[in-house]
């Protein structure tokens, strides 16, 4: 059950592998080894899904009661963070990309991301490529201050 709730976590937006790693390693007490594949599969089995379909539905249920709000909520977060991104980025779109995924600041991350290359129209490819190493990228430095956390509060003890 906690492999299942671990991976999971990773695919909800906003919290993503940032938030799965550390509960899947510091509270659920799984192997640094099996949660950081476990989570950035997660992280990244929306992202297809996010590109083609995200803009559309949002767009769709944007002047519906209830979810119009939300919706126009995630359109412009879109819109801003693919303006910033392009603004930003010039020709190195990718590596723009790569590093909005990765490095895991708020409002950041592979759902973002994939909704602002959609929003963009990028490349599917290019842009999937750019998430799937951003991904590694959050991946790695959040291991990296989970186990350093992780030491930390045991060596408090």
């Amino acid at each position: 059950m906690k492999y299942l709730i671990t991976f999971l976590v990773s695919m909800v937006p906003i919290v993503e592998l940032r938030g799965a790693i550390p509960i899947g390693v510091a509270k659920f007490g799984i192997n640094w080894w099996i949660a950081v594949p476990l989570c950035m599969i997660g992280n990244i089995i929306p992202v297809p899904f996010i590109f083609f379909f995200a803009r559309r539905i949002l767009e769709w249920g944007k002047d519906k009661p209830v979810i119009g709000k939300f919706f126009s909520w995630c359109l412009e977060k879109g819109h801003h963070g693919g303006e910033k991104l392009q603004a930003k980025a010039g020709k190195g779109m990718f590596w723009a990309l790569l590093l909005f995924v990765g490095i895991p600041l708020p409002g950041t991350g592979a759902w973002t991301g994939t909704l602002a290359a959609s929003m963009l129209d990028l490349d599917f490819k290019k842009s999937i490529i750019a998430v799937c190493c951003g991904v590694a990228l959050a991946a790695l430095i959040i291991t990296i201050a989970t186990l350093l956390g992780f030491q930390i509060f045991i060596m408090a003890k």
